[in-house]
């Protein structure tokens, strides 16, 4: 009897561990929510919920690879950097979401920042089989500005195509007509850069 007693103890104790474990990881995360509001397309006028959960952001070295990629291969070769890298995760609406492949962060306005979050989208199957044009818009890109208190909004294209202008001043050209909304945006959780 007594064993069993101890069995059932160290079940338990296994069980708050596993429990336990998730919130420890979490604890260096960022997460920003809000609204995404389609303004173009077949969903105007739509909203649903948005979020961003930042694991890290990305390094300047990690960004002057990218530049450079996109430099030398053209969005091919940005892409395939892209697909090294993990940042985070993005979702619109309740699903699973997509990784995000970098997150860029630069100071703005007085004690607030910008946020830049690129990620490979998932290209539909209605769009590898019939070779629609939106192809040619592989990536996803979304600009968050925040205020010091971590309120704000921004834009997001689903479908972009990249492009460098310059040498240095990267060109992002929606395949829709105009880039959703990102409104109530809200940042949580305590994100010390690595």
């Amino acid at each position: 009897m007594r064993g069993l007693k101890v069995l059932i103890l160290l079940l338990a104790l296994c069980g708050m561990v596993v429990v336990a474990a998730p919130l420890q990881s979490e604890s260096g995360t960022e997460r920003i929510t809000g609204t995404f509001v389609s303004m173009s397309g077949r969903t105007s006028g739509r909203t649903r919920q948005f979020t961003v959960t930042i694991n890290r952001y990305t390094p300047p070295g990690q960004v002057r690879e990218l530049n450079d990629a996109l430099a030398n291969g053209g969005q091919d070769q940005l892409l395939k950097a892209m697909s090294k890298m993990d940042a985070g995760r993005i979702q619109i609406g309740t699903g699973v979401g997509v990784r995000a492949n970098a997150v860029i962060v630069d100071p703005w306005g007085e004690g607030g920042r910008r946020i830049t979050v690129l990620y490979e989208r998932w290209l539909q199957i209605a769009e590898l089989r019939y070779g629609t044009r939106s192809q040619d818009y592989p990536i996803g890109y979304a600009e968050i500005y925040l205020d010091r208190n971590g309120k704000g909004e921004g834009t997001l294209i689903p479908a972009a195509r990249v492009r460098l202008k310059g040498g240095n001043t990267w060109e992002v050209e929606d395949f829709g007509t105009f880039p959703a909304r990102l409104l109530g945006l809200r940042s949580r959780g305590q994100f010390v850069p690595r």
